[in-house]
């Protein structure tokens, strides 16, 4: 097996009575239905229905994990924490828990949840997965960019500090992706959400494109008339007008 440490995600554990309840509140994907096997994508908007972080939900027995940009950590925790109000949830950062992507081995559906290395598993596209584990994998250790790469080919984008408060979610292709959900109910920024979903409203749109030849684009950087979400292995994610 290929490994490679991930080190541009960071994580927070979401847990207590209230924990479900409370994301599925602030996110725009269906939390409430979420089994304990499966991991799902959301986004967290602010009230403008401008994505905030793009996470990945993942299940845990006595709550969730939410994989995000790391250097949205500090302010998401932060932010988030002031809806928790009198709900019984506890947020923090999950600092002692290491990612790693994982090529070759057992496979599964795509965001199946299950238990390895010391840790927990979940599936992505072509045999790789995500491990969050406290120690890594056994194999040969490879670059984190061929990660990042293939989640650009996936077409999975990954909001950070640059391209914060942004894109409504559409423009990143959320609801192509299944994690934007419409009959789900209030979360913050719902109502632009859906109007601009409703009324046409959505100009630009995520393509994956190919880096000129000599160019280093990175997250937030202006590209003819759009702007870069991310960027490896000479392609890119970028919001363009449509």
């Amino acid at each position: 097996m290929e490994y490679a440490p991930l080190t541009r995600y960071g994580l927070l554990s979401v847990t207590g009575a209230d924990a479900r309840e409370f994301l599925h509140a602030q996110l725009t994907s269906d939390i409430q239905s979420l089994a304990p096997d499966r991991a799902a994508l959301a986004g967290w908007c602010s009230a403008k229905g401008r994505l905030l972080a793009t996470f990945l939900v993942v299940p845990l027995a006595d709550g969730f994990l939410l994989q995000l940009a790391k250097d949205l950590v500090p302010s998401v925790l932060k932010r988030l924490s002031m809806f928790v109000l009198r709900s019984k949830v506890k947020i923090e950062e999950a600092g002692g828990r290491q990612q790693f992507a994982v090529w070759g081995g057992a496979q599964g559906k795509i965001f199946s949840v299950a238990a390895a290395e010391a840790g927990l598993s979940v599936q992505f596209e072509d045999g790789r997965r995500l491990v969050i584990s406290d120690r890594a994998p056994e194999g040969t250790r490879v670059d984190e960019s061929r990660w990042a790469l293939e989640e650009i080919r996936a077409g999975r984008p990954l909001i950070t500090a640059a391209t914060q408060d942004l894109f409504v979610p559409q423009m990143v292709n959320y609801e192509k992706l299944g994690a934007l959900d419409f009959k789900k109910g209030c979360y913050p920024g719902q109502e632009v959400v859906a109007r601009a979903q409703y009324r046409g409203e959505v100009k630009r749109r995520m393509v994956r494109l190919p880096v000129p030849a000599g160019a280093a684009l990175a997250p937030g950087q202006a590209f003819e008339g759009g702007v870069v979400v991310d960027s490896a292995g000479g392609e890119l994610l970028a919001v363009m007008p449509v």
